[in-house]
């Protein structure tokens, strides 16, 4: 309170004045900043899994994009196959030679229409195929870093338990999990 001049403390307003001009100290400083740092990294391990995981997805969808124009490819081959077996067969059951002389032509030009076709639907095989691959290897990034980031949200946790019991062990239990957690994430930044 503060009357003509006159200023007067709580009980707990001394403490409160030293604890903000001080820096923590101890173990639950010590925790503070370690929980600070996890949260950062973690926060960053969670971005990083998001995107793995949404890439995994968009590779997955080209894929299927691919496979479905690798599809429509192959119906339409099979489609000038049986438009070249009917002219051989109307090749085989005419009697004019004209006829069966365009019979052949056409044939012929399914074959050539044949061959372009497919050399289409294997390309987007190939291409879904590589689809396929990056998207696995994006969902093994993913998993990477959800393990990495699990591991930091339980060392947080482990350092909330030790701030509360006040135990050391659990200051260094937090550091083990903390660093494995590290660890894994670098790993997944490393792409192993």
């Amino acid at each position: 309170m503060s009357e003509n001049g006159f200023h007067v403390h709580g009980p707990h307003d001394h403490e409160l004045e030293h604890a903000a001009q001080h820096e923590p100290s101890g173990l639950a400083g010590q925790l503070a900043v370690i929980t600070a740092l996890l949260a950062t990294i973690g926060a960053f391990f969670g971005y990083m899994g998001g995107l793995t995981q949404a890439n995994a997805g968009m590779y997955k969808n080209n894929a299927a994009i691919a496979k479905t124009e690798a599809a429509d490819k192959w119906n339409y081959y099979q489609a000038k196959a049986n438009k070249q077996n009917l002219a051989e067969l109307a090749q085989e059951l005419v009697t004019n030679e004209d006829k069966r002389v365009k019979y052949q032509e056409k044939s012929a030009r399914y074959e050539k229409e044949k061959a372009e076709i497919k050399a289409d639907a294997d390309k987007f095989e190939a291409e879904s195929k590589e689809w396929d691959e990056k998207s696995e290897h994006q969902l093994h990034l993913h998993h990477r870093w959800a393990q990495a980031t699990t591991a930091l949200q339980i060392a947080i946790a482990v350092a909330a338990i030790a701030l509360l019991t006040r135990k050391r062990w659990m200051e260094g239990a937090t550091l083990v999990i903390g660093g494995v957690g590290i660890v894994l994430g670098v790993m997944a930044w490393l792409q192993v």
